[in-house]
């Protein structure tokens, strides 16, 4: 990366202009270099692709292989400890009430209120049943339990393990900052969005879903957003990460075309946030703020180009970074809150939403106005693919759990792409929503989702029809 900044225009650290000749100068140029260090292993980690064992990968998916392959047999009994501890933690916690620092890693994976109690206590007796093949077939059928447990939980274990230590790289030294103010003019003119949530959306796309809809319900309440512009955040930018795609795409078996898998989802989601802000309900939201009135200020000052200012937020954040130390020791606490908040609920959720589609037809009606648009774009084994791209709306994984039963690769592709496309899954993003400041309730959710899967399926389906 050159830089080519006059002295009148030095990037700052703080408040303060800094001269590079001076000791301030030598530490900005340090930090300089460990933004772009740290910022470009992580792009080597999450976006640069090559070729692996005969497929297109990223490195992370082949650390990912790599890690399955070691620990194989055993990561029945690490996902039964991380389950059952993350249920005994949390009865503990409301039972006994001990008194625990706020911040607390402790208080942070147990002290839940009841509701996800009650989806952990799910997720612990549905395992059991799994794991000693005890219980009505509607749990412990291959093809229900027994796809979280053997084929699901598998991939997330050492998933999150080398993602969530990882993250920091890409997220945390600069690179955010740096890419979401270029980005932010793009934002303004065809979003009708704040520069701002250029930001936001990198969180979601490096980082994960629920990370950038915290960042879009904390700008709200700080009245940086409206509400208009906080539920277009929310429900069109809130895609879940480059890490959690590739989940997708290697459950669903699609992992060997990953970058076409992923550019398509790129380019429907490009598309989908250009039409949604436009349409009701989104566009029907009002300008009006948390506080009354808004408190943002995006100028840029005169003296910087956009490009410098970017450089100087970058420089900046890298510069406030602790130690790699502390950095790690933040991401085993993220790593432990989702091992123990999320691999639960995916049991709850995941089983209970296969055995009705396995067993009921409750899926099948609620798509069957879905298969003849699908008939209409010539894609294969239409009555299979609608009732997986419905379930979409209960949890993200569930299309890709049932699909992949599904023989045609390109109705596979479509199904997994749209997944990922569709964005509301009441299992983590709609119930955040919902629990947030921001004002939607689950109807609109719910007409956002389908609003959303019939543009992505227009998109995605052009798409596979020129790949397959």
């Amino acid at each position: 990366m050159t830089v080519n900044i006059t002295k009148s225009q030095q990037p700052v650290l703080g408040t303060n202009t800094v001269d590079p000749r001076t000791p301030q100068g030598e530490k900005w140029r340090a930090s300089l270099w460990k933004f772009m260090l740290f910022s470009a292993l992580g792009i080597a980690l999450f976006i640069i692709p090559f070729q692996w064992d005969g497929k297109v990968t990223i490195l992370l998916g082949v650390l990912t292989d790599t890690l399955q392959g070691l620990i194989g047999g055993y990561v029945a009994y690490v996902v039964l400890g991380i389950v059952t501890t993350s249920f005994v933690g949390a009865l503990a916690m409301k039972v006994l009430r001990p008194n625990l620092p706020e911040d607390s890693l402790l208080k942070s994976m147990f002290d839940v209120d009841w509701f996800w109690l009650a989806a952990r206590f799910l997720g612990t007796l549905f395992i059991w049943m799994i794991f000693l093949q005890i219980g009505p077939e509607f749990i412990i059928n291959r093809n229900t339990g027994g796809v979280i447990f053997e084929d699901l939980v598998p991939i997330l274990i050492p998933l999150f393990f080398f993602a969530i230590l990882s993250l920091p790289f890409l997220t945390d030294f600069g690179l955010m900052e740096f890419l979401g103010t270029l980005a932010s003019k793009m934002f303004v003119k065809l979003f009708k969005l704040p520069g701002r949530s250029a930001v936001d959306a990198m969180s979601s796309w490096f980082g994960s879903a629920s990370i950038g809809l915290l960042v879009t319900m904390q700008e709200y309440d700080k009245s940086f957003y409206s509400q208009r512009e906080a539920a277009i955040i929310a429900t069109t930018f809130s895609v879940t990460s480059i890490a959690f795609t590739y989940v997708v795409a290697k459950t669903i078996g699609v992992d060997n075309n990953f970058v076409f898998f992923y550019l398509t989802i790129a380019l429907t989601g490009f598309i989908a946030a250009i039409i949604m802000p436009r349409i009701p309900p989104l566009s029907l939201k009002p300008d009006t703020y948390h506080s009354g009135k808004c408190l943002l200020d995006e100028g840029i000052p005169t003296q910087y180009s956009t490009y410098q200012w970017a450089l100087n937020r970058a420089v900046t954040r890298a510069h406030s970074m602790p130690s790699l130390g502390s950095v790690f020791k933040n991401s085993l606490k993220n790593l432990f809150d989702i091992y123990f908040g999320l691999i639960p609920v995916v049991f709850a959720i995941g089983v209970l939403g296969l055995g009705l589609a396995e067993y009921t037809p409750v899926f099948d009606w609620l798509a069957t106005p879905l298969v003849p648009l699908l008939e209409l774009l010539r894609i294969p084994e239409a009555a299979d693919a609608a009732p997986a791209m419905i379930m979409g709306f209960a949890d993200m994984y569930l299309p890709a759990l049932v699909g992949k039963s599904i023989e045609s690769e390109m109705t596979r592709f479509i199904v997994g792409a749209a997944s990922i496309t569709q964005i509301i899954y009441m299992s983590e993003v709609g119930a955040l929503i919902l629990k947030s400041n921001i004002k939607l309730n689950v109807l609109e959710l719910f007409i956002i989702f389908i609003i959303r899967t019939l543009i992505s399926l227009v998109v995605i389906t052009s798409v596979a029809h020129l790949l397959y």
